[in-house]
């Protein structure tokens, strides 16, 4: 499928949504130089070219009660098809799972996590551990965050967008 990349305004468009997602139409528009109807337009391509895949609001994890963050390695006995997709099926419906990444190198799985307390990470790991195929975890706990992003470094002309959509 050929491609287009996107123009400086539409990474304006971007660099603005991600900041803030609850800004208008109309101060979108005024913040990249557009009028609402053509900012509209190119919010709305951005979305169904999947560019924009939602909007969310960013929770303080401390604030309500999440404070402990820990990162889990996995490394599974064998990676054939069928242990995989038991552990990504099984750990997608842990509520306490933020991320899970498949990786390259010493494991085969990397997760953050959130919980309130050690207490409630114990109950976390002993229901990992019931997941068939594991043969290893190891979790480190952070101790604070040092950069914490949510805005993409994005830089025109890097990013591709499929035509036709």
């Amino acid at each position: 499928m050929p491609k287009e990349t996107l123009d400086r305004i539409d990474y304006r468009i971007l660099h603005f949504i991600q900041n803030d997602a609850r800004m208008t139409n109309a101060e979108l528009a005024e913040q990249v130089g557009l009028s609402p109807s053509p900012c509209l337009r190119r919010v709305k391509s951005l979305e169904r070219a999947g560019i924009i895949k939602r909007y969310v609001g960013i929770v303080d994890a401390s604030a309500v009660g999440l404070p402990i963050s820990a990162f889990v390695s996995i490394s599974l006995h064998n990676q054939d098809r069928q242990a995989i997709e038991t552990f990504q099926s099984r750990v997608s419906t842990y509520a306490e799972v933020m991320e899970c990444y498949l990786m390259t190198g010493t494991s085969d799985f990397l997760m953050r996590v959130v919980v309130p307390d050690l207490q409630s990470y114990e109950r976390f790991a002993d229901k990992l551990t019931r997941i068939p195929g594991i043969s290893n975890i190891q979790t480190s706990f952070a101790l604070k965050p040092v950069v914490y992003k949510t805005e993409l470094p994005l830089e025109e002309g890097v990013v591709p967008v499929p035509t036709g959509s």
